[in-house]
This record gives structure tokens, sequence and C-alpha cells, in this order.
């Protein structure tokens, strides 16, 4: 058996499947990226263990956890197997204590090359954090909903920017409407997990695009340290005709159950107001998915223009864009930010701060 670092493990992660010897609810609020679950004990079991441990003795717990274990160990040699075939692989539990010991000595006992991750999961959480405070090149792209951001960015990942999608990670789109009466979020611990796993990928010396988000997501948060370099950042706001946004929104949430859309619309009734409320309301019932988007960005654009007025004014620059033609939209968008058409002061154009 071998130890291993969480680092040294990410670097050679495609050559080393990752055990996760934790329990299923442990490995259900926030795990590794691409770990399997192969659980020592069922929640229950470890409640069971935990509880001797506390209030007999470290012996009768570890006596306990044999007991229980006794009959799985053949089930954890054969998962294993299914994971790691060429018989190589990494195990971890909460600390790398005695959860992800017991399965190294099983699985090394057996003949597979065993590495135990140095700290278990807890060091992942600890160099997950340390990604947020790395500096990054951002370039925040904005605009007022149905801009057509998210679709921007996506053309833009599949062209080989560095780009990040927020709301693919968080699974929510952002808005009272954001889950699609279908996205179901992440835990906050695992929307972190993901997010450093992701970020872990990027070249700082390079841009890394992330579309203008509220610190919340639905109910999951961007990391305090990378939201305040969101907030200091670059950002370019797309500039689209109303008409166009309309279209956007229609196509994108037109579709959906209208006992939702009412449902949602109905949690931003403060905001809306008495009588836009109703007016949304009747208009979804009606089928006017037009004139119900139209009701309801009143609030959102609203909203959109006082988050705008949170980033510093010299770093904000206005883009017009079609919002219906992403390639060409795309275009506009990187020629504004590369070095070519970034004039420095006494030529035409916006000078793009780095």
């Amino acid at each position: 058996m071998q130890s291993i670092s969480i680092s040294d493990w990410m670097a050679r992660t495609g050559a080393l499947p990752l055990a996760d010897v934790r329990t299923p609810a442990e490995f259900a609020q926030g795990h590794i990226p691409g770990a399997f679950n192969v659980p020592l004990f069922s929640n229950e079991e470890r409640v069971q263990v935990g509880t001797t441990y506390k209030q007999v003795s470290r012996e009768e717990a570890i006596l306990l956890g044999f007991e229980l274990t006794g009959p799985k160990w053949a089930g954890f040699i054969r998962q294993c197997l299914q994971i790691a075939p060429d018989k190589r692989i990494a195990v971890h539990c909460w600390r790398g204590g005695m959860r992800s010991g017991a399965m190294a000595w099983a699985l090394n006992l057996y003949g597979f090359e065993v590495y135990q991750v140095t700290g278990g999961y807890k060091s992942y959480r600890r160099w997950a954090h340390l990604q947020f405070e790395r500096a990054y090149k951002l370039r925040i792209l904005g605009g007022m909903t149905g801009s057509g951001k998210t679709r921007l960015l996506q053309y833009m990942k599949a062209q080989e920017h560095q780009v990040i999608d927020l709301e693919e990670l968080a699974q929510h789109r952002g808005s009272s409407y954001g889950s699609l009466d279908k996205l179901i979020q992440p835990t906050q611990e695992q929307f972190e997990n993901n997010l450093a796993w992701e970020l872990n990928q990027v070249c700082t010396e390079v841009p890394l695009w992330l579309e203008d988000e509220c610190q919340m997501i639905g109910r999951r948060s961007i990391p305090t340290p990378l939201w305040k370099q969101m907030r200091a950042a670059v950002l370019i706001g797309l500039q689209v005709p109303l008409e166009q946004r309309v279209a956007t929104l229609v196509q994108d949430y037109g579709c959906l159950d209208r006992d939702f859309l009412v449902a949602c619309t109905e949690r931003i009734h403060k905001r809306l107001g008495p009588l836009q409320t109703k007016q949304a309301i009747a208009a979804i019932r009606e089928g006017r998915m037009a004139d119900f988007i139209r009701l309801v960005l009143v609030y959102y654009d609203k909203a959109y223009r006082k988050g705008l007025a949170l980033h510093p004014a010299d770093r904000v620059f206005l883009l017009e864009v079609s919002g219906n033609n992403t390639a060409a939209d795309s275009r506009r968008l990187i020629a504004l930010i590369t070095e070519d058409q970034d004039p420095r002061p006494g030529n035409d154009g916006p000078d793009i701060p780095e």
C-alpha cells in the first residue's frame, strides 16, 4: 500500500480510479468528481459504529465494524474489480483513517496496487477552496435577460475559448423560473467541488469567460473569493433588441408547464406588483407567452440595471449584437477584447483593461 496526496492523484486521475468508501449519505452530500462510491458502512451502520466509539470504546467500535462488514468483503473486491480491472486503485474516506485503511488492506491482500489518499476527502475540500483564491483573468459576459449569454458562451467554449458555465454547474438558470421545472440542484458542497475541478483546468494567463450572475444561483452560492473577482472584472454587456429577447425567452420558457410558470410568477409578486402579477398570470393561462415575458421583463431589466451599477464603471463595456446569430455575435465579442482590436489610447475603439 502507498500513500498519495490529492494533488498527485489529480495529476494521474485518468489512470488511477478513485474509490470513496464513505457512506452513501456522505457521498451524496459531496464527493470528488469522478470518484466511485464503495461504502464500507451503510448510513445506519456508520451511526452504530460512531455511537459505540463515543459511548463504549475505540476497540469495541472496531470489532463492531468488522462484524458489520464481514460478509461484504467479497462484494467490495468485486465492485473494485469493475472500477479498476487492472487492479490499480486509489481509496479514501473522510480523513484518510480507518475506513480507507481497512479497504486498502483488503484490496492489497487480494492483489491490488493500492494508493490511500492522504487526508481523505477533507484534503480535497481544502484544495477546492484554494482554487477559489487563485487570481484569474476573468471576462464577464453580461446583458439583460434573454440576450443569449448562455448560448454565446457555449458556442465560445466549442471554439476552444476558456469558459465555465456556472448555471450548468448549479443546475439553475438564475431567475425565479430557473429550475425549468426539471433541474435539480446539487448540494452547495458538490457545487463547490465541481467548480473547483473546472477551475483547476484553467490557464490563469488566458481569459476565462463567466456569465454575469448574482452570487446566488438558485440556492447555490458562488464562493466569495471568486465572486469578488467577478465583481471587479471587465464586463461586456450585450445589447440586444427587446423583441429579439422576447422571442428568445418565449422559445426557452414558453413550452414549460403553465402551473409551474404561475407558481414562479407568484413568488416574485411583491417585486412585480399586484397588477403586473395578475396580468402576467392571465397571459400564462391564456397562452399569450410573449405578453407574459414582456411583463416580467420590466422587473428583470430593472434588477439587471441595478446589478450593473455595482460593477466599476470603467470596466463595463457595451456591445450591440443581434441575439439571433451566435457565430456573428461571438466574432464581434472576441474582436472587442482581442489584442488586435484592443486599441491603446489614441486609437479608435475601447481600451479594455487587464
